[in-house]
């Protein structure tokens, strides 16, 4: 199960309890304890300072204190947060599967310098000894070493920015969507966002909610659906986008394989092999 998986479990039997009449003080006791982060009289504080970086526990202290501070009901709003996290997990999951075929197949290529050079000893050059005795081979040596860590560094960053920079793609949507979903005007609801948000270290509300905001006033239709439903399509978009990232990146690890990889296994498999010819050859006569 991933962490998204047990925090949205969380978040859900926290939402099955506080329906049943429990109180928000009492709810966390009847969790186990390994399943959360101690917390205290203080929900919101006691996650924040348990926590550190992840994004998800922040989340569900942001939802916590809009709910909290906008009147809302706790219960429908940790159910909302729950599904909301499992989207992702799923999102999360299909960028794993993804990414798995274009990361396998970097770390296997960025192995075959290493093979050659066991391959070549086993059929008899002496490979190794030539790299590290001879003067070519030092050259070919240090030439190739060079090449395979440029690649093995070009590889990392070009997997590092393929993965998600959004963790929590339309929570600010789904927050303010908890807010107005308490009764109080806009104007008190888009302040206890950006509270929660800026207290919490999340990402401050950006210009979708404004966009849905005004296409809920214009229509003369509730926010709270319009909200819901624009988070998630942010949740769709980030899925496809990480999908289609992923498949760039297979393109993409072509680069580096074919720029350093490849002519690091020539300067330490096959270069080695022909000094070791020649010199052997030279030798002969």
């Amino acid at each position: 199960m991933s962490s998204l998986d047990a925090i949205a479990r969380v978040s859900q039997r926290l939402s099955v309890l506080l329906a049943a009449g429990v109180s928000p003080a009492s709810a966390w006791g009847y969790l186990d304890a390994g399943s959360h982060p101690p917390v205290g009289d203080d929900v919101v504080r006691s996650l924040l300072d348990a926590v550190d970086e992840q994004a998800a526990w922040r989340g569900i202290a942001a939802a916590w204190r809009v709910a909290t501070g906008a009147g809302a009901p706790l219960a429908p709003s940790l159910a909302q947060f729950a599904a909301g996290l499992r989207s992702l997990a799923d999102a999360q999951r299909d960028t794993e599967v993804a990414l798995a075929g274009p990361v396998a197949t970097s770390r296997l290529v960025m192995a075959l310098p290493a093979v050659g050079v066991v391959f070549g000893m086993l059929l008899g050059f002496n490979t190794l000894g030539t790299l590290l005795t001879t003067a070519p081979g030092i050259a070919c040596l240090v030439l190739g070493s060079a090449l395979l860590l440029v690649g093995a560094r070009w590889n990392r960053r070009l997997v590092r920015r393929a993965q998600p920079t959004d963790l929590l793609p339309g929570l600010q949507l789904e927050l303010l969507a908890i807010a107005v979903s308490g009764g109080g005007s806009l104007d008190r609801a888009l302040a206890s966002v950006s509270s929660a948000l800026l207290e919490c270290g999340l990402p401050p509300l950006d210009g979708a909610a404004d966009a849905t905001l005004a296409l809920s006033a214009r229509a003369g239709v509730p926010a709270r659906a319009l909200l819901l439903a624009e988070a998630d399509d942010a949740r769709r978009q980030a899925r496809a986008s990480a999908q289609a990232a992923a498949a760039v990146l297979a393109v993409r690890l072509m680069l580096p394989l074919g720029l350093c990889v490849l002519p690091a296994f020539m300067l330490l498999t096959v270069a080695p092999m022909v000094i070791a010819i020649v010199s052997s050859t030279v030798a002969g006569f």
